[in-house]
């Protein structure tokens, strides 16, 4: 039984041996779809953009100005707010079963701060808390921290 297995095993790697002909030298033509180097392209720019994008943001601070279960308050809150301070952005989203505000792109604490006080006073006195998050940085925002 060995020895079938055995010559089995030989006669089925001849013809494996048999497809190489060292004489010829290989050639492969390639065909490819030009579409594919626009691709390329494409992507590398957008690569690029992403990079570019993520160095617009650090470190910084918003404020949460709500967390509610109405959607209607938070964007009634939402439209007093840009009415109030049109240079700085609210960002809002779902967090279920929550609806939450944000609000700012704050680089220091101390700026946070005085935003808080003016919004709660507007807003009849509710409690604002200052998060630690990732902010995106305005232009001028970029060229005073690098000299700093």
């Amino acid at each position: 039984m060995k020895t079938l297995i055995f010559i089995l095993f030989i006669f089925t790697g001849l013809p494996a041996i048999a497809q190489i002909d060292s004489l010829r030298p290989i050639a492969v033509a390639i065909h490819k779809d030009f579409r594919l180097d626009i691709l390329a392209k494409k992507e590398a720019e957008l690569n690029a953009a992403a990079a570019k994008a993520k160095a617009r943001s650090a470190m910084g601070y918003r404020l949460q100005v709500l967390s509610t279960n109405d959607r209607e308050l938070a964007m009634r809150t939402r439209t007093q707010l840009l009415q109030k301070f049109p240079e700085h952005k609210p960002y809002m989203f779902y967090q279920a079963p929550y609806v939450k505000l944000t609000f700012g792109n704050f680089v220091t604490k101390q700026e946070a701060e005085l935003y808080k006080k003016q919004i709660s006073r507007m807003l009849g006195g509710i409690s604002i808390y200052t998060l630690s998050q990732r902010i995106e940085l305005k232009p001028e925002k970029e060229v005073k921290e690098e000299i700093d």
